[in-house]
């Protein structure tokens, strides 16, 4: 019967980090890591002796990832805690909890701010902000808990954000055969400071992540929403000097469709873990 090792992984928000673990794993000289977005768990089919696991935790860490490995347990008790001692700390709990609050509350006003200003791409825009609010909850919350109630929480978080994209991205539609007018100052003020509110996140993280390399991905995610924030801005512009809505449109499709993918690989991976769990 094969072996495999699972390791609960801290500070994974989005498929990108997924990608960037899994790469480090295959540079540690280990093969075929499955990676869950929704479970945040990797499991490797290596033994629990397996010289080279030194080797993966060490590289991901390399990459600004923690890892705890998991106690191996039986199907009877699969539905229980996976006996994880976490990583988190009080004080970098405290510090989740204000990116969570930073993510999720600018998230609102933003898609507010949407609305008021006619901006399809802050509504995207915002959406970004709530999945990657809510995903970081979920790992807080869910640290104790099993693989199974985990994917089934990551399940229906991930049908709800899907559902709210397919909302914007359906309203985007729409909005190409009816189109009306955008406010470019407000909707360029809002992605501003939804440009700052990014920069404050990784400022409160940072001093939680010890080494340069941990520090850099905080830095580079921090980045990668930043881009999203930068095409509004210049969205913004751009409907301000063509007088015309097409702009803004075209970077709402852009986010809505990257945040729908994110989605996917959440529904996707929980399902897959759901089904481990109960074979």
């Amino acid at each position: 019967m094969s072996q495999s090792v699972q390791y609960r992984v801290t500070g994974m928000d989005c498929a990108s980090c997924a990608a960037k673990i899994e790469k480090a794993v295959r540079s540690a000289g280990v093969n075929s890591p499955r990676i869950s977005t929704a479970s945040q768990i990797l499991t490797l089919d290596v033994v629990p002796s397996d010289e080279r696991l030194a080797a993966v935790e060490l590289a991901v860490s390399d990459v600004g990832y923690h890892l705890d490995r998991l106690r191996p347990e039986s199907s009877e008790s699969s539905e229980k805690s996976d006996e994880v001692k976490p990583h988190l700390t009080a004080r970098y709990r405290r510090a989740l909890w204000i990116v969570i609050f930073l993510n999720v509350g600018y998230g609102a006003i933003e898609m507010i701010g949407g609305f008021l200003a006619g901006s399809q791409a802050l509504k995207a825009d915002a959406l970004d902000f709530v999945g990657d609010g809510l995903i970081t909850l979920l790992g807080v919350l869910a640290i104790g808990w099993s693989l199974l109630w985990r994917a089934r929480s990551a399940l229906i978080q991930g049908l709800f954000l899907g559902a709210l994209g397919f909302g914007v991205l359906g309203n985007t539609i729409w909005r190409v055969f009816a189109q009306q007018p955008v406010v470019a100052e407000l909707m360029g003020m809002l992605a501003l400071v939804a440009l700052a509110v990014n920069v404050g996140a990784a400022l409160v993280l940072i001093p939680h992540r010890a080494g340069d390399a941990n520090v850099r991905a905080v830095w580079l995610f921090s980045r990668n929403d930043a881009i999203g924030n930068a095409a509004v801005v210049v969205a913004a512009v751009l409907v301000a000097l063509t007088g015309t809505s097409w702009p803004d449109l075209i970077v709402a499709f852009a986010i809505a469709a990257l945040f729908l993918q994110s989605s996917w690989v959440i529904v996707r991976d929980a399902r897959r873990d759901i089904s481990e769990v109960r074979s």
